[in-house]
């Protein structure tokens, strides 16, 4: 791709935990991080800047095992370790393919990875280096996709992607419902006001107050990022 037929100059890619899993029950397939990876290094090849933040779920939720007993900011804190895990994975798998990256975390790791500082990230994607943004945003009670939407707006980001399993946003589950509907574009009072599940309603006021449009697409149809990222209609659009 060239760097003319790209639509943005700074995106925010929001990829969840699950989406790592690939086939497994549990983890991380080797196999399709290296095809994320590909995919991304090839837009930041072309000039694209590219923050990411990555979910945990793939190796622990700390809202479900506080379900289950557990102190709640005890639980968030091991989610936001386990993020850290998962970035450390992608910084890997960008660089063997060629990328330059660097891991920021909003708790202090500073054996494996950066502190994240706005200023200094900010300079990181001016030279072309994809940052990944890790430990969420370093408080419990916080989804990662709240972190994706506050780091879009301290990046300034010309829009969030979040890569999911599914082709958009529907007005059901697609997965248990036949019948739903996606959604071509919405806004984002009618994503808060109807509880569509795309993301906790945090990240939606934050995007929303600060005027950073959301695309919502599927990651595993190899080659999506690439078309989103040069402005194709895919998937949801919440403006």
């Amino acid at each position: 791709m060239q760097k003319s037929q790209l639509a943005y100059r700074r995106i925010l890619l929001k990829l969840s935990g699950e989406a790592l899993m690939g086939g497994t029950d549990y983890g991380i397939e080797p196999a399709v991080i290296r095809r994320i990876a590909e995919e991304i290094h090839e837009l930041s090849s072309a000039g694209l800047e590219i923050g990411l933040v990555i979910g945990g779920g793939n190796i622990f939720r700390g809202a479900g095992l506080a379900q289950g007993g557990m102190d709640r900011v005890t639980g968030d804190h091991m989610g936001m370790l386990a993020t850290v895990i998962n970035s450390l994975a992608m910084q890997d798998a960008l660089e063997k393919v060629g990328s330059q990256c660097r891991v920021m975390s909003a708790l202090k790791v500073n054996q494996v990875c950066e502190d994240y500082i706005r200023r200094r990230a900010v300079r990181h994607l001016e030279k072309g280096r994809v940052v990944i943004f890790a430990a969420g945003t370093g408080n419990p009670f916080f989804t990662t996709d709240s972190a994706a939407s506050l780091r879009a707006i301290e990046m300034g980001a010309e829009i969030m992607l979040k890569a999911t399993k599914v082709d958009g946003i529907y007005t059901d589950d697609p997965v248990s419902n036949p019948n739903a509907r996606r959604y071509d574009r919405l806004t984002f009072e009618e994503a808060i006001v109807k509880k569509l599940a795309v993301m906790d309603a945090t990240a939606l006021v934050l995007c929303r107050d600060q005027g950073v449009p959301i695309r919502v697409f599927d990651l595993h149809t190899p080659g999506n990022l690439g078309r989103v990222a040069a402005g194709e209609d895919v998937g949801t659009l919440v403006e």
